[in-house]
């Protein structure tokens, strides 16, 4: 990390900053592909052998394959290409923010129209709030890895 930043202690919070954008670029370029169908095609017949046309780390095809959302943020995914992902999986955004939160996408609908998550314990890493990763079914699996 090239420079001091202090949004890197807000919990359950990955900020798409250059070193970000840098770090997710192929993983996004193969996102923006899906937008044409002739790809998206290709990609749902052999999803192994699409990603491997792609420079993207083997950590980053493995995120693509299971579908996690946050792991592919992690390696420099912005939400906005990878939804370009549950698109072509017929997924909603709303599902996959649930996904992403360890909800059913019931839940994660009354939980946005009841006003969201409550700051309180989530302003910074280490407290116990729900949005904290040890509260995350994808934070759980990779806690290891990011510490």
């Amino acid at each position: 990390m090239a420079l001091d930043k202090p949004y890197q202690d807000i919990p359950g919070t990955i900020i798409f900053d250059a070193e970000q954008s840098r770090r997710g670029y192929w993983l996004n370029q193969f996102c923006m592909s899906l937008m044409k169908a002739e790809n998206r095609e290709r990609f749902k017949a052999d999803e192994r052998a699409y990603l491997d046309e792609w420079a993207m780390t083997e950590e980053q095809k493995q995120a693509v394959l299971a579908r996690d959302l946050n792991w592919c943020m992690r390696t420099g995914g912005n939400i906005y290409f990878l939804a370009k992902i549950g698109a072509t999986d017929g997924k909603s955004f709303q599902y996959m923010a649930a996904t992403m939160t360890g909800m059913t996408q019931e839940e994660y609908m009354q939980m946005m129209l009841s006003g969201g998550r409550s700051a309180e314990g989530n302003r910074v890493i280490g407290e116990d709030g729900d949005a904290q990763a040890h509260r995350q079914p994808q934070g759980q699996s990779h806690q290891k890895k990011d510490a």
